[in-house]
């Protein structure tokens, strides 16, 4: 298989990326590089687990897509005959990976060590999922569904991911197939020319480079569905405990989280002037209900104020001005959602893959 110098794509394309030490590629943006309300593509995080497939134009041009399995008719379009036959639909949504901020598990668990940039909000635009999938008529006994892609294992040993949704995430409306982002053309390192969105879930059930959906009467048995891949335990674990697979359960729902975008880590700031402090909150599929600020490690809180939510499953700027007296200053950001879950001070449940640590993002520098 013909493969792509995909560090060298991320360093031309996204020069402000990190591009983390692994053999598959991962690149996040430094947190301070998060500010804007939009995520420019050339800031968006990039996460492969495997080797991306080299797609011409011609074959990106050609590209079909399938659905078959439990529906009544088995149908393939082009993406030509997609954007005739269906709604556009454009929304802003927040994309994270379900590993992102694994660096703080204070036990190691593995080596993708994203910190605080493994996510973005963008500007997403296709049709709808449940659209093309009614167009097939589902059949009684459809429960999830199974999405294929052609990319590979770095080894060439098999499919590198093929993830699915329950059929009711399918089918809701905020499911996209996404052949444009920021109003432009999907690009390949993304996903391009095809792409499932499902705000909400973590960042591996948005599949790239998408040829086939298998609609499925069980949930998706396709590669990094099983085990703990993507998964969560339903009760606490510890390092080196058995593992119980039965007791763990895919990730539906993302949790809320903040992001300070500045001041910047390591900063210095004149006293007796405000210190203007601001960032982004988010979370799942529970709106986010407030954010606070502390300037003294978190004893202390201020209720940060919040700008609007310019769609549903977006981030909500939040920004608060402060005096501080001269000296060493360590800023923390803590979210929380409508129902009173918020973000963990110092320590989140262990799990195998360190998903979903949303430790509060702390920043700390020096006033005067």
């Amino acid at each position: 298989m013909q493969r792509i110098d995909e560090r060298s794509l991320v360093a031309a394309t996204k020069p402000s990326l990190e591009i983390l030490p692994t053999p598959e590629l991962n690149a996040e943006a430094p947190a301070h590089l998060l500010d804007d309300d939009i995520t420019p593509v050339t800031r968006l995080f990039a996460r492969n687990t495997g080797a991306m497939p080299a797609i011409s134009a011609a074959e990106a041009a050609a590209w079909t897509l399938t659905v078959d399995g439990c529906v009544a008719v088995r149908r393939t379009w082009t993406l030509a005959e997609l954007a005739s036959e269906f709604e556009p639909v454009t929304q802003i949504a927040v994309m994270e990976c379900a590993g992102n901020g694994r660096a703080f598990f204070k036990e190691w668990t593995g080596p993708v060590l994203w910190r605080h940039g493994a996510v973005g909000c963008v500007q997403w635009s296709g049709m709808r999922l449940g659209d093309v999938l009614r167009k097939c008529g589902l059949k009684p006994e459809a429960v999830y569904t199974g999405h294929h892609s052609p990319d590979r294992y770095l080894d060439n040993s098999g499919p590198a991911i093929s993830r699915g949704l329950p059929i009711e995430k399918a089918l809701a409306a905020e499911t996209l197939l996404v052949t444009a982002i920021n109003g432009e053309p999907l690009p390949p390192l993304h996903g391009g020319p095809l792409r499932v969105v499902a705000p909400g879930y973590p960042g591996s059930a948005y599949q790239k480079w998408l040829t086939r959906i298998e609609v499925r009467d069980r949930e998706h048995d396709g590669e990094r569905m099983q085990d703990t891949h993507y998964r969560l335990p339903r009760g606490p674990v510890r390092p080196g405990e058995q593992l119980d697979l039965a007791q763990f359960e895919v990730i539906t729902d993302m949790p809320v989280r903040s992001l300070i975008t500045a001041p910047r880590d390591g900063f210095g700031a004149p006293a007796g002037r405000p210190l203007t402090i601001r960032g982004h909150a988010w979370s799942g599929h529970v709106p986010l209900g407030n954010v606070e600020v502390s300037i003294d490690g978190g004893r202390t809180w201020r209720p940060a104020t919040l700008g609007p939510l310019p769609d549903r499953f977006a981030w909500r700027r939040f920004e608060l001005s402060v005096s501080a007296l001269p000296g060493d200053v360590e800023i923390v950001a803590r979210a929380r959602d409508i129902t009173g879950r918020a973000q963990p001070l110092d320590s989140v449940p262990w799990n195998p893959r360190g998903y979903c640590n949303n430790l509060c993002h702390r920043v700390r520098g020096r006033i005067g």
